[in-house]
């Protein structure tokens, strides 16, 4: 045998010694392992036992874990239920909200309020059923104020433009832009100032100022011109004549004219169409007139005659 083949030798037995040793080893760890387990498996079954045993002779431990699981389970399930599309629309879901709206449908109206409503609608570009509601309790309140409705209707619109939540740069606000920190009392019958944003409520008060101030002024043009806070101006730029104007195009809307819903406002056409126009109606307060407050213009808007008691 060569040196060679003893070297080979040699190195093949240091190999196989080496491998198995290394079986060996590894036979010995698995089955230490193994051992630990089942003796650890028998540890954690034994407490899992008198766990149990301990909670079967307690009745209240065994309610409360039950209510914790059953709670973490309901937590569970709401956070699944939280990430799909219609959670958020379901958790802020409110059914009697409908009864909040300032809305009926047109066709429950009368012929003669539908047509109104309906043309105040496309005019001033708004939906037509709140305005529908507006022209219904026009209607109501102006029957029982002697206010001709269409004249309350014009009123709104050229204030506001049927905008609720309008407001002047002195503080008139509303569909009539009354002016609330001088006409809260009123607000006082319907729960406070902040009533002013509700459309019905303003259009109440609105009206109750407006016969106030016919009264004063014994004209309905003259009421005008103080419920824009102009009675004591030489002009009041243009506003009772705006007002009567489309009172008139409302008017012919109501008789069922037609009437184009970008007719202008013109004074050649109240005067043509409402000679009564200056005609008084029945007092509500004297008809003694106050003098208008300082510096009032005619921007001041609505209420500010009251300003001037």
């Amino acid at each position: 045998m060569t040196a060679w083949d003893s070297l080979r030798a040699s190195l093949k037995g240091t190999r196989d010694a080496t491998w198995a040793s290394i079986t060996v080893f590894c036979k010995d760890v698995g089955h230490g392992l193994l051992e630990i387990s089942h003796n650890g498996l028998a540890f954690v079954g034994l407490i899992v036992l008198a766990g149990l045993l301990f909670l079967a002779s307690r009745g209240d431990l065994r309610h409360e874990l039950e209510m914790q699981a059953l709670g973490w389970l309901k937590a569970r399930h709401l956070a699944r239920v939280e990430q799909s599309p219609e959670a958020l629309l379901s958790s802020l879901a409110e059914p009697q909200a409908i009864k909040r709206a300032t809305a009926v449908d047109p066709a429950e109206l009368s012929k003669q309020q539908a047509a109104v409503a309906l043309w105040l609608s496309r005019r001033y570009r708004v939906a037509p059923e709140p305005v529908a509601r507006l022209v219904k309790e026009a209607w109501h309140v102006g029957r029982r104020a002697n206010i001709d409705p269409t004249l309350i209707l014009a009123i709104m619109a050229i204030e506001s433009s049927f905008n609720p939540f309008a407001q002047s740069s002195v503080g008139a606000q509303g569909l009539m832009q009354v002016m609330t920190r001088v006409h809260d009392d009123k607000y006082q019958h319907f729960g406070g100032n902040h009533a002013a944003f509700d459309p019905v409520t303003n259009l109440r008060v609105g009206v109750q100022v407006l016969k106030e101030c016919i009264a004063r002024a014994g004209s309905l043009e003259g009421g005008l011109r103080y419920y824009v806070g102009a009675a004591n101006l030489a002009d009041d730029g243009g506003y009772a004549a705006k007002v009567l104007s489309e009172q008139t195009h409302l008017r012919n809307v109501a008789a069922g004219r037609h009437v184009p819903t970008t007719a202008p406002q013109l004074l050649q056409a109240v005067q043509q169409s409402l000679p009564s126009a200056a005609q008084p109606v029945p007092a509500v307060l004297p008809t003694t007139p106050a003098p208008a407050p300082a510096g009032a213009t005619p921007e001041a808007s609505a209420e500010q005659v009251a300003l001037a008691r």
